[in-house]
């Protein structure tokens, strides 16, 4: 083991988060806020690097499976950290962010990887039964969480009472499990890559793996205090912008996803659509099919409200995302069109946010 390695930033920075929220000065000054968020960022790339690390380690599909759930529990903790802080948005947070989430990832991460590797090699080929395997779940659970409420009858606001939220969380469960046993059993094959160079690379030693592993539980937990520590700052400046406050929604789901996002276009570049696909749609699964039973559970333990359902606005935007996500991937290869397309709803819906 080369004793220098230890000193890769990816170790030095959730250190010194870890310091900044120990010392407790995130209220003193909006340089050391500042400060602090730029080493919250710094520890999300560090727990996506390591995430890295230990998947490069267990290899596809099971990487990219690796990398949604720590992106999913860097999601969860920042939710939840937020939602017990308390504030006047906290029962519609969950929902703004995962709807944030589906959005960035459905028309952002994957816009960017159809537009940046059509650039480059004109046409992308992929598995279209592995999109179209993540979307059916996508779109089930979907329905099932963030529109469903609104015509539910149980509330009168659109949400669920305790019982329906303990089916559809099961039921998202339930969706999101199969989708991994197909994913890594009876159908691996439609989600692996071709066979290349960069996939035969040398995996990292046992000691560098579990290095990284430590590492990345670290960071988890460094980035969910730290957020919590800087939540009043944040919503300061969403509030002095003069913004709607589901921008703070919109805010979470970018810092968590920014790391995936520029690995899946990373690999898109590298002429892997294949990993960028499972990256993507993985990620957007696992954002909703766990997030919402994870909030649902910390939210019926402290009895906390809890609401779900869009407005009429956000479902059209995500009517549209899905459809034209369908039909960017119903044919197993892209062009830059659709790409195009997906970057243009993404501006829409932030536009949308910000001028509702």
């Amino acid at each position: 083991m080369n004793l220098k390695a230890l000193f890769h930033w990816s170790y030095i920075f959730p250190i010194l988060s870890l310091i900044y929220y120990l010392l407790g000065v995130t209220d003193e000054s909006s340089l050391l806020a500042a400060l602090g968020a730029i080493l919250l960022i710094s520890a999300v790339l560090s727990a996506v690097h390591h995430a890295e690390v230990v998947a490069h380690k267990v290899g596809e599909p099971f990487g990219t499976i690796i990398l949604a759930i720590a992106i999913t529990v860097l999601e969860v903790g920042l939710i939840v950290s937020l939602m017990m802080a308390g504030g006047s948005k906290a029962a519609t947070l969950p929902r703004d962010t995962v709807f944030a989430a589906i959005m960035l990832i459905l028309n952002g991460i994957l816009g960017a990887c159809l537009l940046a590797g059509g650039v480059k090699f004109k046409e992308q080929f992929f598995a279209r039964s592995s999109g179209n395997m993540a979307l059916i779940g996508l779109v089930a659970i979907v329905v099932m969480t963030l529109i469903l409420p609104n015509y539910t009858t149980s509330e009168i606001t659109p949400s669920f009472n305790n019982s329906q939220l303990i089916f559809f969380s099961v039921a998202s469960l339930v969706i999101y499990g199969t989708f991994l046993m197909v994913q890594t059993v009876r159908h691996r094959n439609y989600f692996l890559p071709e066979d290349d160079e960069d996939t035969h690379a040398e995996p990292p030693s046992n000691f560098i793996s579990f290095t990284s592993l430590l590492f990345l539980i670290i960071c988890l937990g460094v980035v969910v205090f730290l957020a919590k520590a800087l939540s009043p700052k944040i919503e300061a400046v969403v509030e002095n912008f003069g913004a709607p406050e589901s921008l703070v929604g919109v805010i979470i789901a970018a810092v968590v996803l920014l790391p995936e996002g520029l690995a899946a276009i990373k690999a898109a570049r590298k002429n892997h659509f294949q990993t960028s696909l499972n990256l993507a749609l993985g990620s957007a699964l696992a954002s909703i099919g766990l997030t919402i039973p994870c909030v649902a559970v910390v939210c019926i333990m402290f009895d906390l409200p809890l609401v779900l359902g869009l407005d009429t606005k956000s479902m059209i935007l995500l009517a549209l995302s899905l459809y034209t996500v369908m039909l960017s991937l119903n044919r197993g290869k892209t062009n830059v069109l659709y790409g195009v397309v997906l970057l243009v709803n993404l501006f829409a819906y932030i536009f949308t946010v910000i001028v509702p």
